[in-house]
């Protein structure tokens, strides 16, 4: 057991990050954090169970732990169970996995016997809020359980041609796009826009995301793809050999996933993975995209306003309105030694007489037959003693092969 604690106390580290509870010390907090995940980490049994829902107690807490076979167990039961059935199951774990904190008592029985599953008890020798705090236990349980999260922004960036190139090529490729996307950090945390943001690759790109949730998080987001699409630009520029640099295409979607950490050697890995209807969406729209272009997929959804402190229902539309203002704050800063005049974002349309725009809506039908709808952005970078970076394409410049225009939705303010 000492041995199998050493291998992953390393592990634990990043738990160290929540603030420890008024009169702990960050020893204390440790040796707390190394009690409760232990425990958790017996119930997991290397990724064989899964923790669905938790409760506090007064020493300790109240777990549900299941396989993770119980997922789909439960709600198609044993292939009899009627639609309408079915459809109250799915609402339920729905309900259960989107929530990212604990249950009261009431709620936590009231799973435990919908579900079929015993209750187990983790006793701890502190009372959970004093000895660690709940929103770290949540933290922690969260890395043997599964997520349902409704309201994230997701990026997905991939090079055009790349199965096309050597090994050696692709290799240095997703490098340079790496690099894009560290230096494109760097920048944004230089004006204090410090995004906590989590990548996992596709083979021949990125999908981006924020670990954090909400408004201000979708938009900072919004404003990592912005950069990371600039400094690949800039790269290209500056290559002496056009194939070391990614010609990138990437769409921008905010929408439904699960959120999962796999298991990593003894430990889930320290970072997540996301499966859902938001990635679906993403690799589709990325199937359809031209080189260079940029497309926001159609959402409409809850997101949190971190202002208000309320729950808003925003559409791309809004979205993108919402992330001009944000840019102003970025003026000044400085792109291959030139400073940032202006950096204006919009989705595209056609002009109308009074020489308002319009911004068009395109549809997408996949493989299957099944319609996504999505816009088409760019992104103007304009610099002081520099040349502007213009990102995405326009929407006189898109092929005749580009899915066809669906609506103009309204006028939009004058593009740049």
């Amino acid at each position: 057991m000492k041995e199998e604690l050493r291998k992953r106390r390393s592990w634990l580290d990043g738990f160290m990050a929540y603030p420890a509870p008024a009169g702990l010390s960050e020893t204390q907090l440790r040796d707390n954090i190394i009690l409760l995940d232990q425990a958790l980490y017996t119930l997991w049994s290397l990724g064989d169970n899964l923790i669905y829902a938790w409760t506090p107690e007064a020493k300790g807490l109240r777990v549900l732990v299941a396989p993770h076979q119980t997922l789909t167990e439960y709600t198609h039961g044993d292939g009899t169970l009627p639609q309408a059935e079915i459809m109250r199951r799915t609402r339920l774990l729905d309900k259960l996995l989107s929530s990212q904190e604990h249950l009261d008592t009431e709620a936590f029985d009231a799973v435990a016997e919908a579900l079929g599953v015993a209750p187990q008890r983790v006793d701890l020798p502190f009372a959970p809020e004093r000895g660690l705090g709940l929103p770290l236990i949540a933290a922690i349980a969260a890395r043997y359980g599964i997520r349902l999260v409704e309201d994230r922004a997701v990026i997905l960036f991939d090079a055009v041609g790349f199965s096309l190139l050597t090994p050696l090529q692709q290799v240095v490729q997703l490098n340079s796009l790496s690099c894009s996307v560290n230096a494109a950090y760097a920048k944004l945390l230089a004006r204090e826009i410090n995004i906590n943001f989590a990548r996992t690759t596709t083979g021949d790109g990125f999908y981006i995301w924020n670990r954090m949730r909400g408004v201000a998080a979708n938009v900072e987001l919004y404003q990592l793809m912005q950069f990371i699409l600039a400094d690949n630009a800039l790269a290209r520029e500056r290559a002496t050999r056009p194939e070391s640099v990614p010609k990138l295409r990437a769409c921008f979607h905010v929408g439904s996933h699960y959120e999962f950490y796999q298991s990593e050697g003894l430990n889930p890995t320290s970072f997540s993975y996301l499966v859902g209807q938001v990635t679906i969406e993403l690799a589709r729209m990325i199937e359809h995209a031209q080189p260079g272009q940029i497309l926001v997929g159609k959402f409409n959804t809850l997101m949190h306003d971190e202002l208000t402190g309320e729950d808003v229902r925003i559409d791309s539309l809004d979205f993108v309105e919402r992330t001009r203002a944000p840019l102003r704050s970025l003026n000044g800063l400085k792109l291959a030694g030139s400073e940032v005049d202006e950096i204006a974002c919009y989705l595209t349309g056609r002009r109308d007489i009074f020489g308002l725009w319009g911004i068009s809506e395109y549809e997408i039908a996949d493989k299957h037959g099944l319609v996504h709808r999505v816009y088409n952005a760019k992104i103007n970078i304009h610099r002081r003693n520099g040349e502007p970076i213009y990102l995405g394409l326009r929407e006189e410049d898109l092929p005749d092969s580009v899915p066809r225009t669906v609506a103009d939705q309204g006028l939009a303010a004058l593009q740049p």
